[in-house]
């Protein structure tokens, strides 16, 4: 893709965004996409929200589990970025028309004391510039169609990091968790949808152990000159398939010892 290219599907993206009306699919449209490119909007994407007044509070990891993986025939998760007006309190009502197609996932999500510059950042590392980890959720949204209706073809992985990897919020629990003395592959929680049980999980489902996803995000950001900062959020990953949020819904995540998350969609 060209610089100009590049350029105008981050607008694209950017109006969905304002608009609420979704853009086609941008692997359709710039034959011979690949993931740099993707990156690349994702960054375009990103200045154009910093020049309308939004500042970063941290950085997504998606696609952690293998069953994702698999279904998008990738082998590596992908990252976007949290802006400011993304972060939402826990038990928050998300005004009507503030996403396009939410879903909702099940999250860990750590809080960084000290920066993580790779390459060769180790879990151990991880876990010594972590303040504290917290459930929480993520919503996901998507400016992109998720299938193009002349050709049938779906979204690809070019067209999810492009769209800041279908970041759209973030709901932080009330539990401050020391990540050192708890094993996180045995967080679990149960999410449902107006009372009814829709996923549940374990922390394991993300790469084993969701420290390793921070590591993994500190190393791939260290090729662009970047790194994690001190204050920031990190999301390490869903441990649970995105749940619809239509609409009315009330979504409550429950993880046991370590409390309840939740957000309704008026």
């Amino acid at each position: 893709m060209t610089p100009e290219a590049i350029e105008t599907a981050a607008r694209q993206l950017f109006e969905a965004e304002q608009t609420g009306q979704q853009t086609g699919l941008l692997s359709l449209a710039n034959e011979g996409m690949t993931m740099d490119h993707a990156y690349d909007v994702q960054a375009a994407l990103i200045d154009l929200h910093k020049a309308n007044g939004r500042s970063v509070i941290g950085w997504k990891i998606g696609l952690t589990s293998k069953a994702m993986q698999a279904a998008l025939n990738i082998d590596i998760p992908d990252s976007g970025v949290l802006l400011d007006n993304m972060l939402f309190e826990n038990g928050a009502t998300v005004p009507a028309g503030r996403f396009i197609q939410p879903r909702i996932e099940a999250e860990i999500a750590f809080v960084m004391k000290a920066s993580l510059a790779g390459p060769d950042v180790t879990v151990e590392q991880v876990l010594e510039a972590t303040d504290y980890v917290s459930p929480s959720l993520e919503i996901l949204d998507t400016r992109i169609l998720r299938v193009d209706p002349e050709t049938g073809k779906t979204r690809n992985i070019c067209d999810t990091i492009s769209d800041n990897a279908a970041n759209g919020g973030i709901v932080m629990g009330d539990a401050k968790l020391d990540p050192r003395t708890i094993d996180m592959r045995w967080i679990g929680a149960i999410a449902s949808c107006n009372g009814e049980v829709e996923e549940t999980g374990l922390g394991a489902g993300v790469l084993n152990d969701p420290a390793l996803g921070i590591a993994w995000l500190a190393n791939r950001l260290a090729q662009y000159g970047d790194s994690i900062k001190p204050g920031e959020i990190v999301l390490s990953g869903s441990f649970i398939r995105p749940i619809e949020a239509p609409s009315g819904s009330l979504i409550e995540a429950d993880f046991g010892a370590c409390g309840m998350v939740s957000c309704r969609f008026d």
